[in-house]
């Protein structure tokens, strides 16, 4: 496994994490340990109360690990990085800001030397990427829910973030505004070959998105218990995956997995 992780072409290398918030206590996960590759798509699937969003808040450096450790490009990650974008279920844009000002802001951190001509046009480039270039001058409360979080991914995607964290990012829009931002994604990573970690309960939305799915066992003391490699053939859409073979025994085997942790978690009837 040490030798696996040390593979140059690896982006990220995750080791050994441990999670614990007392003393003594029961650790929330433990023995975590993965790799992403350079365009890689990596999604994490599991139960409630298993620790995904730790784990990504640990990769984005948000939150420390009790053990173990997590690098980036060969440096150990300590804290927050511009190397990292990070897109939440919550769109969390500047309210009192338009959207393009929310993307402007990211793109002046990531490049403060940047001329102002410049940086309009990589905010329009990049508003383009998700079809909201006519609601530049918008801000947030004027916009659907759909909209706002495609906001928050062209911001996340302007900064050229070497890793890109995903968390539940679509969970609270309805399914057809889910989908449609689901195809937009890929299409963005087509073109950019982003690197993404993402956090999803969605088992259709992972098999459409990832190279690889991690299975995660229930919580507490949660781990990795499988790593499955993803099939399907790397160009997938929403209206055409549930076509492709394999596609059905990809699905089942998740949720075969998924059925059976939640019922070792059940308690015995008197």
């Amino acid at each position: 496994m040490q030798n696996e992780l040390n593979k140059p072409d690896h982006l990220v290398v995750v080791n050994s994490l441990e999670k614990r918030y007392t003393k003594g206590g029961a650790p929330v996960f433990s023995d975590i340990s993965f790799s992403i590759d350079h365009g890689e798509i990596v999604c994490m699937i599991g139960h409630s109360g298993c620790g995904k969003s730790t784990i990504l808040n640990i990769l984005a450096g948000l939150e420390s690990a009790s053990s173990g450790q997590v690098s980036i490009n060969g440096h150990t990650i300590r804290g927050p990085g511009l190397d990292r974008g990070v897109v939440f279920q919550g769109h969390a844009l500047m309210p009192w800001l338009t959207v393009e000002q929310n993307v402007a802001m990211a793109i002046r951190a990531r490049h403060p030397g940047m001329q102002r001509g410049d940086v309009k046009n990589m905010t329009e480039h990049y508003l383009g990427l998700v079809s909201l270039k006519e609601a530049m001058h918008k801000r947030p409360s004027e916009l659907s829910g759909g909209m706002r979080q495609r906001v928050g991914i062209a911001r996340a995607f302007s900064t050229t973030p070497e890793l890109l964290l995903m968390d539940e990012p679509f969970g609270a829009l309805d399914a057809l505004t889910r989908g449609v931002i689901q195809d937009e994604l890929l299409n963005i990573c087509a073109q950019t070959h982003q690197t993404v970690f993402m956090i999803t309960h969605d088992i259709d939305e992972a098999i459409l998105l990832a190279d690889r799915l991690l299975l995660m066992s229930s919580g507490p003391n949660a781990h990795i218990a499988e790593v499955v490699q993803n099939p399907l053939p790397k160009e997938r859409s929403r209206a055409e995956i549930h076509h492709k073979k394999g596609y059905s025994d990809l699905r089942n085997h998740i949720m075969d997995f998924l059925v059976q942790k939640l019922n070792l978690k059940k308690p015995e009837n008197n």
